[in-house]
C-alpha cells in the first residue's frame, strides 16, 4: 500500500495492484502487499498458486525473462537460451542448459521436443528448478522500473516489489476508482485537490457535499433551496432573482404579470412575423430577374468554358508543332554547317585552280622556247588541273545535293498544309507548251513529324482533258519513313486551293475524299504513287485574267485534314 491525500486531506491508502508498470513488457496483476514493517516472515508463500520459488506473481513478466534495466550488464549465464533475457524462475535442463518457466514450457508442448542450444531431446522429468541460480539473479542490481519517469533509484531485483510500493514516480490510478486517469504516485495529493472531476466539493449555498461532476450538474442547483437563480420569466422581462425556496412564491404572486409580459413579447414577434413576410414577398418579386440572370451567366460561363478548352488544345496543338519545327531546325542548322564547310573546301580548291592555270600558262609561255623538261612538267600539271577539275565537279555536285536539301528541310511542312510558291510562271507555262516541262513537283509535306510523307504535281498547260485550256492540279502519296507505322489506305480529306493575291482574296478551290480502292492512296512501292486530283482545276482565262497572277508569281495551296488522324 502507498499513501496518499484527498481534497479534504483525509489519508488514501493506495495498493499496488492498482498501478501499472511502466515497462516495455506488460506484467501480471500485483496482489496487495503490505508495508515492510506489517509483512509476515514469508510473504510469498509455496503454497500460493500465484507466487513459485518466492517470487509474486505481479512481480514477473507474463512471458520470458526480466526486462529490467540492468545496472551491469548481465553475464551470459544468466540469461535464457530462448528467448535470450535475463532468467525468470529458471529451470535447468538434463544437458545444462538454463530456460525460463515459460520458455521451457513453449518448449516442450511441441512433439519430440529437443534442446534449441544443442538439439538433445528433452524429456519433463529430467528438467528441474535452478533455485541457486534464481538466487543469484533475483541479487543482480537493476534501475527502478520507474525509470523513465525521472526515478533514480537502484536495487536488487527482488527488492523491486518494496520500492515500488513507496516510489513517487510509480504511475498508479485515481485512488477514489471512478476517475479513470493515471498519474504518478507524487502527483496524486494534486490530482485529488483540484484535477479530480470526482473529488468531493461542497455546495456554496447548501455546504452539502458531494462529488464534483454531480455539482456541475445542473440537477443540484436547480433543486438546492438555498441556490441563488433567476425567475424562469426572465427572457420576457421579469428581473425577479432569489432563492429556489422564495421562487414558487415569486411564480404564484407574479403569474399575471408574468402573462401580461409574454403577451407583449408575443404580439411584439408577430409584427416582427409580418415585417419579415413584407420583405420576403419583395425579395420573391425579384427572383424571376435573378433567375433569368442567372440563366444567361451560366449560358455565358459554359460558353466561357467552351472557349477555353479550344484554346487549350490550339495551344497543345501549337506547343506540339513548335517541338517539331524545333527538331527540323535542329537539323537544318546541322545541314546548314555541312554545307558552309563544303562551300570553303570549293572556295580553297578554285583558289588552288587558279594558280594552277596562273603556273600553267607561265609554262606555255616558257615552253614556246623551252627543253623536253619544261614538256614534261606541263604534262604533269595538266594532269594534276585535270584531276582537281573533277574533284572540284564532284564537289558542285555535293553542293547542289546539299542546296536542294537545305531548301526542301527549310519549306518542309509538318501540319498537313502546303503553301507552294512558283516563280517566272510565264517561263514555265511556255516551257510546258513547248513540251520542254510538262509538270512541276513541289517540295515534301508532311501530316505529322512522323505522318505521311505527300507532295503537289501541276501542269500549268493542263493535263488529260484539261491540257491547253486549263491549269491541271493533283496531289501525290510519296513513300516517308514511317509508313510502317500509319494506316492504309490513305483516308484523309484533300483541299486543292488556287491562292487569290488580290485585296478580295476569292480563292479558288476543290476538295476530295480518297478512294479506298485507288492504287494512288495504298501505301507506296515506290518513290510516289500515281497522282490523283483534278485536270480542269482552273481554266487559264480565270487564271491569266485575275489576280491570281502577280510578280510572275503564283501560289497554290494543299490542305490535308488531320483532326481524326491517330498517332503513329
Amino acid at each position: 500500500m502507498s499513501a496518499g491525500r484527498s481534497a479534504d486531506g483525509r489519508e488514501v491508502q493506495i495498493p499496488l495492484q492498482q498501478a501499472a508498470p511502466s515497462l516495455a513488457t506488460p506484467l501480471a496483476v500485483v496482489p496487495p502487499i503490505t508495508p515492510p514493517s506489517h509483512r509476515p516472515p514469508n510473504p510469498w508463500p509455496p503454497s500460493d498458486p500465484s507466487a513459485s520459488q518466492g517470487v509474486p506473481a505481479g512481480f514477473l513478466p507474463l512471458h520470458g525473462g526480466f526486462r529490467d534495466l540492468f545496472v551491469e550488464t548481465p553475464e551470459a549465464k544468466y540469461c535464457c537460451e530462448a528467448c535470450r533475457l535475463v532468467l525468470c524462475q529458471p529451470r535447468q535442463t538434463e544437458c545444462g542448459h538454463r530456460f525460463c518457466q515459460t520458455c521451457i514450457h513453449d518448449i516442450l508442448s511441441h512433439p519430440n521436443p529437443v534442446c534449441p542450444a544443442d538439439r538433445e531431446p528433452l524429456f519433463k522429468d529430467k528438467i528441474f528448478r535452478d533455485v541457486c541460480c534464481h538466487r543469484e539473479i533475483m541479487a543482480l542490481k537493476v534501475y527502478c522500473r520507474s525509470e523513465a519517469n525521472g526515478c533514480q533509484e537502484q536495487m536488487s531485483l527482488q527488492q523491486i516489489p518494496d520500492h515500488l510500493n513507496v516510489c513517487p514516480f510509480f504511475e498508479v490510478p485515481c485512488p477514489l476508482g471512478k476517475c479513470k486517469e493515471r498519474m504518478m504516485r507524487k502527483e496524486i495529493p494534486d490530482h485529488l485537490s483540484w484535477k479530480c472531476k470526482h473529488r468531493e466539493t461542497s455546495c456554496e449555498f447548501c455546504m452539502t457535499k458531494m462529488p464534483m461532476t454531480d455539482l456541475q450538474l445542473s440537477s443540484h442547483q436547480h433543486d438546492c433551496p438555498k441556490a441563488q437563480v433567476s425567475c424562469q420569466f426572465h427572457r420576457y422581462g421579469c428581473t425577479f432573482k432569489g432563492l429556489n425556496q422564495d421562487m414558487r412564491q415569486h411564480e404564484s404572486t407574479f403569474a399575471a404579470e408574468h402573462l401580461r409580459m409574454m403577451a407583449n413579447r408575443s404580439s411584439t414577434l408577430e409584427n416582427k412575423v409580418e415585417d419579415v413576410k413584407g420583405e420576403l414577398l419583395e425579395r420573391y418579386k425579384v427572383l424571376p430577374a435573378l433567375n433569368s440572370r442567372l440563366s444567361e451567366l451560366e449560358n455565358q460561363n459554359d460558353e466561357l468554358r467552351e472557349k477555353n478548352r479550344q484554346m487549350e488544345q490550339k495551344l497543345a496543338t501549337m506547343q506540339k508543332l513548335m517541338s517539331t519545327h524545333s527538331e527540323k531546325l535542329l537539323e537544318v542548322e546541322l545541314e546548314l554547317r555541312s554545307l558552309r564547310v563544303l562551300r570553303d573546301e570549293v572556295e580553297n580548291l578554285r583558289g588552288t585552280m587558279e594558280n594552277v592555270r596562273t603556273r600553267l600558262n607561265a609554262l606555255e609561255q616558257g615552253g614556246r622556247s623551252g627543253t623536253g623538261s619544261t614538256t614534261h612538267t606541263l604534262a604533269s600539271l595538266e594532269t594534276q588541273l585535270n584531276r582537281h577539275d573533277d574533284m572540284l565537279s564532284v564537289h558542285d555536285i555535293r553542293l547542289a545535293d546539299m542546296d536542294l536539301r537545305f531548301q526542301v528541310l527549310e519549306t518542309a511542312s509538318y501540319n498537313g498544309t502546303l503553301i507552294w510558291k512558283i516563280r517566272d510562271y510565264k517561263r514555265r507555262k511556255q516551257e510546258a507548251v513547248a513540251a520542254k516541262t510538262l509538270s512541276l513537283y513541289s517540295q515534301p509535306f508532311y501530316t505529322g513529324y512522323f505522318g505521311y510523307k505527300m507532295c503537289a504535281r501541276v501542269y500549268l498547260n493542263g493535263d488529260g482533258m484539261g491540257k491547253g485550256t486549263h491549269l491541271s492540279l493533283f496531289f501525290v502519296v510519296m513513300r516517308g519513313e514511317y509508313d510502317a507505322l500509319l494506316p492504309w489506305p490513305f483516308k484523309q480529306k484533300v483541299t486543292l486551293m488556287l491562292m487569290d493575291q488580290g485585296p478580295s482574296r476569292k480563292h479558288l478551290g476543290d476538295a476530295f475524299k480518297p478512294d479506298p480502292n485507288s492504287s494512288s492512296f495504298r501505301r507506296p512501292a515506290a518513290e510516289m504513287n500515281i497522282a490523283s486530283g483534278c485536270p480542269l482545276f482552273v481554266s487559264q482565262s480565270v487564271l491569266e485574267t485575275g489576280s491570281y497572277i502577280k510578280d510572275d508569281t503564283i501560289f497554290i495551296k494543299v490542305t490535308v485534314d488531320t483532326s481524326d488522324l491517330p498517332d503513329p
